[in-house]
C-alpha cells in the first residue's frame, strides 16, 4: 500500500495530531439545519422514521402521509410496501428540526436513485466495537482519509463516516470501505474487526422496488442528552460543541480506482483524498 501510494504521489505518513475542541460554532437554527442536511445527504423524496410498539418492539418505516388514517391505512393487516394508498413524505427542514428537537427519530436512505451516494458509513457493533472503531479511524488517518466517528444511538456501537464532496458511485464508495477495513486488519495484526457489521450504502445498486438499507441520523435530542448519537474524538470522548465539530469536518473527492492489487488487499482501490472543509 505504501509503495503504491508513493508511486502516485499520495502522502501516507502519519503526522502527529492532537485532539482539540473546535471553536464554538455560533450557528443559528437555520444554519444548523442546513449544515446537517449538507453532510447527511441521502434520498430527499422520502425518509424513514423510527417507531416503537407498546410491546417495546422498534423499527423504521418510510414516513407516509396516510399512516393510520381511518378507512385508508390498513396496518398491520396490509404491509406498507403492498399498500396502494401509500403516500411517501419528502424530507424537509422541518423534518430535520423535529429530529434534532427529539420529536421523532429520523433515518436516511443513503443510496440514491442513480446508484450514487454522498457519504460512506462503516457500522461497528458488539463487544469489541471501541477498539475496532479506533483502529479503523487510525487507518483512515494514516491513509489521509477524513473520517468522523459517531457513537451510535444505543451507545453500544459506532459509525465511522466518510463524507464526499460530490455524489460518487456507491460501488466505488463501498470498495473504498472494504479496502480500508482490509488495510486495518493487515496493519494491526491482532485486530480482526469482529465488531464490523456492514457498510452504508449496503448495496451497489438500488434494489428493484426497494430503497436500500437505511441508517439512523445522529444528534437526536433524547440519546444526545445521554452522550449517545454524538460525534467523538480519537479517544471516543464526545466533542463539547457538536455543531462546531460538524463545521470542521473535511470531505473528500471521489475515490480513484486503479487496476492494481496491493499485496495484502483483495480490493484494487487507492485513496485520492482531495480533502477540503465543508463550506
Amino acid at each position: 500500500m505504501v509503495a503504491l501510494q508513493e508511486s502516485h504521489g499520495i502522502e501516507w505518513r502519519q503526522t502527529a495530531t492532537v485532539d482539540v475542541q473546535p471553536t464554538p460554532s455560533g450557528l443559528n437554527t437555520d444554519q444548523k439545519v442546513a449544515l446537517f442536511r449538507r453532510l447527511f445527504r441521502g434520498r430527499t423524496d422520502l425518509y424513514p422514521v423510527r417507531w416503537e410498539s407498546k410491546a417495546g418492539k422498534t423499527g423504521y418505516a418510510p414516513a407516509c402521509a396516510n399512516e393510520w388514517r381511518a378507512g385508508i391505512c390498513e396496518k398491520p393487516r396490509i404491509k406498507c410496501s403492498d399498500c396502494g394508498h401509500r403516500s411517501l413524505i419528502a424530507l424537509t427542514d422541518r423534518t430535520i428540526f423535529d429530529h434534532l428537537a427529539g420529536r421523532h427519530t429520523t433515518g436516511v436512505y443513503p443510496l440514491l436513485t442513480d446508484d450514487t451516494c454522498n457519504f460512506l458509513a462503516v457500522d461497528f457493533d458488539d463487544a469489541e466495537w471501541r477498539e475496532d472503531a479506533k483502529g479503523f479511524a487510525q487507518s483512515c488517518r494514516e491513509l489521509g482519509v477524513p473520517v468522523a466517528l459517531e457513537v451510535s444511538r444505543s451507545g453500544e456501537g459506532a459509525h465511522a463516516r466518510v463524507f464526499f464532496s460530490t455524489s460518487v458511485s456507491a460501488r466505488d464508495a463501498r470498495r473504498l470501505g472494504t479496502a480500508l477495513i482490509s488495510f486495518t486488519c493487515a496493519r494491526t495484526r491482532q485486530l480482526k474487526l469482529t465488531s464490523y457489521d456492514r457498510l452504508f450504502p449496503s448495496q451497489d445498486t438500488l434494489p428493484k422496488g426497494g430503497f436500500g438499507n437505511l441508517i439512523a441520523l445522529p444528534l437526536q435530542k433524547l440519546p444526545r442528552e445521554q452522550g449517545r448519537s454524538v460525534f467523538v474524538d480519537a479517544a471516543l470522548q464526545a466533542f463539547s460543541d457538536q455543531w462546531a465539530y460538524l463545521t470542521s469536518i473535511e470531505v473528500m473527492g471521489a475515490p480513484q480506482t486503479l487496476e492494481v492489487t496491493p499485496r495484502f488487499l483483495s480490493t484494487a482501490i487507492v485513496v485520492q483524498p482531495g480533502r477540503r472543509q465543508l463550506s
